[in-house]
């Protein structure tokens, strides 16, 4: 019965953690180019009290044993990386990945992160940022007195420029992915961080070798489906339940062996 208590209060601290999982995934659901994670878990060590196989007398074995559980753990909460729903804003400086893909971002210090959110913004200098100010990776500054800013679906930019309405090449954007895109490190802000487990980035062309295309004037929404976490909210929320029902249940007959009387 002791054992009973343990294993259900580690099943409660994994649906907890659950909990928390998919009330991220819902706190994000509005949040451009968010991707929602999963939890993953595990068994834990096993009592075996009989073992199978062992030998009987006369040649005999036995065909099972006896193995008593300790509950789950929580070992993974897993990025899944499928492309959200485009939405278009008409917004020049908006831009949208869709496929496989991530843009890179210049951090303080001369590191990169990457995002999947396209809501850039341009600088009095002509630099593209995202909404932190952080500056996108591109070879390019947008001219001053553009009027237009042209981004093809293989990440070709142009920009119609002054009265003149000369039409200037800028440059190319390039995307970046990952052998493990779920291996990133989530640091906040929609950006994530390569780390040993995601392998470096590697730069490509949109729309070739894999690579997504760029939409312009348009935004990724979060791929979390409502009604997919409402129906993990209540999974958990069960099993949740059950299991301090089984701590409930230990509790009573410990108290019933107590109270026995010769």
């Amino acid at each position: 019965m002791i054992r009973a208590l343990h294993s259900s209060a580690a099943g409660m601290q994994s649906q907890q953690m659950s909990l928390d999982v998919i009330a991220n995934n819902l706190a994000n659901v509005q949040t451009t180019g968010f991707k929602k994670s999963k939890i993953e878990f595990q068994d834990l060590l096993y009592q075996s009290t009989r073992n199978a196989g062992s030998a009987q007398g006369d040649g005999n074995e036995l065909p099972t044993g006896i193995q008593v559980g300790h509950g789950s753990q929580a070992v993974a909460t897993a990025k899944i990386f499928t492309t959200g729903e485009m939405v278009q804003t008409g917004d020049m400086y908006n831009v949208a990945i869709q496929g496989d893909g991530f843009f890179r971002v210049n951090l303080p210090g001369g590191q990169y992160a990457y995002t999947r959110d396209g809501a850039f913004k341009v600088t009095a200098e002509g630099n593209v940022v995202t909404s932190d100010g952080l500056e996108i990776d591109m070879p390019f500054l947008v001219p001053e007195g553009t009027l237009r800013l042209e981004i093809s679906p293989n990440g070709n930019v142009s920009a119609l420029v002054g009265d003149a309405e000369l039409v200037e090449e800028l440059g190319q954007i390039n995307l970046f992915r990952f052998r493990n895109p779920a291996g990133l490190e989530n640091m906040g802000r929609n950006l994530y961080r390569e780390n040993q487990a995601s392998g470096e980035g590697i730069a490509g062309i949109p729309n070739e070798n894999g690579f997504g295309g760029l939409n312009q004037g348009a935004l990724e929404k979060s791929n979390v489906k409502v009604i997919e976490e409402m129906v993990n909210m209540i999974i958990a929320q069960r099993a949740f339940e059950v299991n301090s029902k089984a701590v409930k249940t230990a509790d009573e007959m410990m108290n019933m062996t107590n109270n026995l009387r010769r």
